[in-house]
């Protein structure tokens, strides 16, 4: 890392630690400020080994301030994020940057369009964590509208039991859509809005090949078929709804300008023919089918959509729609561009075609593996919807790709979940077993919540033998602290007890371990993302109900899946 570099690092640390610490009202947290310092800030990613490093002593100056201090250092080094908090702290707790033109609206009204073809990927998160966001902030709403045109046979094809999946998941992200349209349901209105389009002059049908029309579309040349009058053109659209063409015989063209600047605007195709019957039973005799850009342009007019946001690579479309709406005579609504949002952590592409063949082909198990990047995964794991959402929306609405740090998502779902959480022992394989020797205790009691003296102590048994993980082994005459129980010395293939002086963990060092009794521990699978782990877990954990969130000390927080008939318990790790 050069020094200019270094600097500017330091500079973007200071600022989100400043972030943190006013915003909490405590000293900032080093762990806490990464995501979101990775997230605006991707060209860091390459140095993240060094980052840690470099952020430790900026945080520990940070924490050196007083509060005022702090708020200070901030107006200066980031007046708008001062400013954001201070919104916060009058009760509008968005960061996210004001809605274009809101003033010309009696009420704001959005829409996710997502198209049915799978669960959703964590990306995918974004849209619905934002729009709903705003909608609260300015008491509006928004829709769902699937985005189900294309029935054609490939990874974009809709599926059916995916339609209730999203809205699942929109519910889980904390959002409740005010309607809820299929656009494969609306086939009438399109071919209505067609007719009205023609009958303006503003469309014809065209029969050349894509090949022959994209020579003449690039040469700024019009469409031999494009003075047709509307009457025939009129007859050739009700033929393509009859069913009477195939696929790829004839398309609508919207009429446009022939010499735009930009080919891609160039009267671009409004319906085709699709021989393939769509997969819901309500749409399969359809066959004339519109394109995205004219089927979302006329919904999101009838819906009555007023902010829309979608990709920057997506400018086009907007342009794309402007046409039909000035034939109708129709306000486009504002719109918001962003950029991709990645998601690091995760070794799968994240992208619904990929791990669907990965899942068809045997190498992950399911949408909720562990080791998928979707929703259903994370869901599984017990990560909460408002720590995703809190997550996105953190990341703003820049046109410029941005970053999502999995750690960022970790660290909020770690505040909404480690009160609740029971801690347990878990010992990961390999293991070993040792022999308890001398006048320990007849149980250990460690506290079942560290901060809640309130809900008590764990009895756990430890019988005549424990196990602890390899890694945790004291050589032959070191001492280790089994935690909750006492300090043990080790004889060979025994432990024998010396006493329960915390002095040697506190003045002489002895390390604190996790153990869990040899004969009578629970056996447990954790699905893990990378890879499975099989280990033993405390007796109790036999009695915690499956959905339930717990922490094994050490190892980290885990969604209990469910309690097996063989006496082995299934856990679905979430982070650290």
């Amino acid at each position: 890392m050069n020094d200019e570099l270094r600097a500017r690092v330091e500079r973007e640390v200071e600022t989100h630690a400043l972030v943190n610490a006013v915003k909490h009202g405590s000293e900032a947290d080093v762990g806490a400020i990464m995501g979101p310092l990775m997230g605006e800030n991707p060209e860091f990613r390459e140095h993240g080994d060094e980052i840690p490093s470099v952020a430790g002593p900026v945080v520990a100056e940070v924490n050196g301030l007083s509060a005022d201090e702090r708020r200070e250092r901030l107006a200066d080094l980031a007046p708008d994020r001062l400013e954001a908090l201070e919104r916060e702290d009058e009760g509008d707790d968005t960061v996210l940057p004001d809605l274009p033109a809101v003033d010309e609206y009696d009420e704001i009204r959005m829409r996710l369009a997502p198209n049915p073809n799978g669960p959703w990927h964590i990306g995918h998160a974004r849209m619905p964590a934002v729009i709903g966001t705003y909608a609260e902030e300015y008491d509006g709403e928004f829709v769902v509208r699937f985005d189900d045109t294309n029935p054609e046979a490939g990874v974009g094809r809709p599926i059916p039991w995916a339609y209730d999946e999203i809205l699942d998941e929109v519910e889980y992200l904390g959002f409740e859509p005010a309607e809820v349209y299929r656009a494969s349901d609306r086939l009438e209105t399109y071919y209505d809005h067609a007719r009205d389009l023609i009958e303006k002059g503003g469309a014809y049908t065209c029969s050349c090949s894509g090949e022959a029309f994209s020579e003449l579309k690039n040469s700024a040349e019009a469409c031999p078929h494009r003075e047709k009058d509307p009457e025939t053109t009129m007859a050739e659209f009700e033929a393509m709804v009859d069913g009477e063409y195939e696929s790829g015989e004839i398309v609508l063209r919207v009429k446009t300008d022939i010499e735009h600047k930009n080919p891609a605007l160039r009267d671009w195709v409004a319906f085709r023919i699709i021989d393939t019957p769509h997969p819901r039973e309500a749409a399969e005799q359809f066959r004339c089918w519109p394109m995205l850009d004219f089927q979302s342009g006329v919904d999101d007019h009838l819906t009555g959509v007023t902010h829309i946001i979608r990709g920057i690579d997506l400018q086009d479309s907007a342009k794309r729609q402007q046409f039909v709406y000035d034939y109708f005579g129709w306000e486009y609504p504002e719109v918001v561009h962003w950029g991709h949002v990645q998601v690091d952590e995760y070794d799968v592409k994240m992208s619904t075609s990929t791990i669907r063949e990965l899942i068809e082909s045997g190498e992950l198990d399911g949408w909720d593996d562990p080791r998928a990047p979707t929703i259903p995964s994370v869901r599984r794991r017990g990560i909460r919807g408002e720590a995703l959402v809190d997550a996105m929306v953190e990341l703003g609405t820049s046109t410029s790709n941005v970053d999502l740090a999995m750690s960022s998502v970790y660290a909020n779902n770690r505040e909404l979940i480690d009160d609740d959480a029971d801690r347990y022992f878990f010992v990961r394989q390999p293991s070993a077993e040792f022999t308890v020797t001398g006048d320990a205790p007849d149980a250990a009691h460690p506290p079942v919540h560290p901060d809640h003296d309130e809900r008590g102590t764990r009895d756990i048994d430890p019988g005549n033998r424990v196990s602890i993980e390899e890694a945790d082994v004291p050589a032959d005459g070191e001492r280790v602290w089994l935690k909750g129980f006492g300090c043990f010395r080790r004889d060979g293939d025994e432990l024998d007890y010396a006493g329960d002086d915390i002095a040697a963990v506190r003045e002489e060092g002895v390390d604190v371990i996790h153990w869990v009794p040899a004969d009578s521990s629970t056996l447990t699978q954790m699905r893990h993302m990378d890879g499975d782990v099989v280990g033993y877990a405390e007796p109790g954990l036999r009695e915690a109900d499956p959905d339930e969130m717990v922490q094994f000390e050490r190892v980290g927080f885990a969604r209990v899946d469910r309690q097996e008939a063989d006496d082995e318990t299934v856990v679905y790790f979430a982070h650290e």
